[in-house]
């Protein structure tokens, strides 16, 4: 149940964080915003680490040096986000990446990557997938789409039907 709390959280914090740097980054731009929205998160998990782990900050031994690239996958989400909620605007951005998300991390758990145990890729997870991209397609285009608007009689109709 906690895992789902933390999921949760994480995705309200994605979604708001990358509002509030979209509107930062109108003032001081996409690459000013990273920097102070990164720097800021730095201070900010250097005060939690000092205060909740008991570990060396840097005992980096028999760690894959590949994982240390998560750091600059971390500048790239932030940039990549910001951008995208400005060009697509924060649903259908965060609706792309949510599919992207789910199709790489269905990736690593077919294939057992980075060390993870393999989990067979079903058809059901292949329908949730396609199922998740066609509502974003609705979500998306879905006032171009004929029949999925409602047809509205005009007033005239409701008045002859009603004698």
């Amino acid at each position: 149940m906690i895992g789902i709390f933390f999921s949760i959280l994480a995705g309200v914090m994605i979604s708001t964080q990358n509002i509030f740097n979209t509107r930062m980054s109108g003032k001081i731009g996409s690459w000013g915003s990273t920097t102070v929205v990164l720097g800021l998160g730095l201070i900010a998990s250097l005060i939690v680490f000092t205060i909740v782990e008991d570990t060396p900050l840097f005992a980096l031994s028999g760690i894959n040096p590949i994982f240390l690239l998560s750091g600059v996958f971390g500048v790239t989400l932030v940039y990549c986000l910001m951008r995208g909620m400005a060009i697509l605007g924060p649903a259908y951005t965060v609706s792309i990446t949510m599919v992207s998300q789910l199709a790489v991390a269905s990736t690593i758990d077919t294939f057992g990557l980075f060390h993870f145990e393999p989990v067979p890729f079903t058809w059901t997870k292949a329908l949730g997938l396609s199922i998740l991209m066609a509502g974003i397609l609705i979500f998306k285009l879905g006032h171009r789409i004929p029949v999925l608007h409602r047809q509205e009689k005009p007033k005239e109709t409701y008045a002859q039907e009603a004698k």
